[in-house]
């Protein structure tokens, strides 16, 4: 059986056009199943919102602004749904926090606990408005979906956590990433970013599959 596509997938869990990508993700894998792995990463863009969004945005309506923007890109697209909440009464400070209780899932549940968390989280953030960025929230639904309160934590106290995330983040920065959400495939020679229709996924993933990794370069 030949080794099946590996794509890391980059995305800051604040960030509209990863939860716009979400149903695209769904499609991938229902398509192709074992054939392609999606190893999940995550990327500092919304470490700092007070900079990226009140500052960044000053010029262009700051939070209000930004909300707009959000709604906006969010409108045409069914299976993204965004309450009105969003950066006007919810406002979290950074995506740090749940990227690192995410990274403490994944050590201690596995991967795909992980993946499936971060999907129960983008939902309640965009979909419900919680603050994501709290860490006493984010407990709260640790123990909602029966995960060992205390065993993450030890986690999160030891530092295996942020050790995790920091490979995340030194990564990125290394790969040169650009944006949210980022597909890096066939071993970093193919960087897809942004709002990439599941087309063009579609075609670069066959693409690959198609032919040897020996014939991708002369060079």
């Amino acid at each position: 059986m030949d080794k099946p596509l590996v794509i890391d997938y980059y995305t800051d869990m604040l960030c509209i056009w990863a939860w716009i990508a979400q149903r695209r993700i769904e499609e991938l894998q229902e398509q192709w199943s074992d054939k392609v792995v999606l190893r999940h990463h995550y990327l500092n863009l919304f470490g700092d919102t007070e900079t990226r969004i009140g500052q960044q945005w000053a010029d262009r309506g700051g939070y209000e602004g930004f909300a707009r923007h959000v709604q906006e890109a969010a409108d045409p697209y069914d299976d993204a749904p965004v309450t009105d909440d969003l950066w006007l009464r919810v406002r979290p400070q950074t995506s740090a926090n749940a990227h690192l209780v995410l990274k403490s899932v994944a050590l201690m549940a596995g991967e795909k606990a992980s993946e499936q968390f971060a999907l129960q989280l983008r939902k309640a953030f965009f979909v419900h408005g919680v603050d994501i960025g709290q860490l006493h929230i984010l407990f709260e639904r640790v123990h909602e979906q029966g995960f060992d309160l205390d065993m993450l934590k030890q986690t999160l106290e030891s530092g295996a956590a942020m050790a995790a995330l920091m490979a995340d983040y030194k990564a990125a920065t290394e790969l040169n990433i650009k944006g949210s959400p980022t597909w890096i495939m066939n071993h970093g020679r193919q960087t897809l970013y942004g709002n990439v229709g599941y087309r063009v996924l579609h075609a670069n993933i066959e693409e690959i599959l198609k032919n040897p990794l020996h014939e991708a370069s002369w060079c």
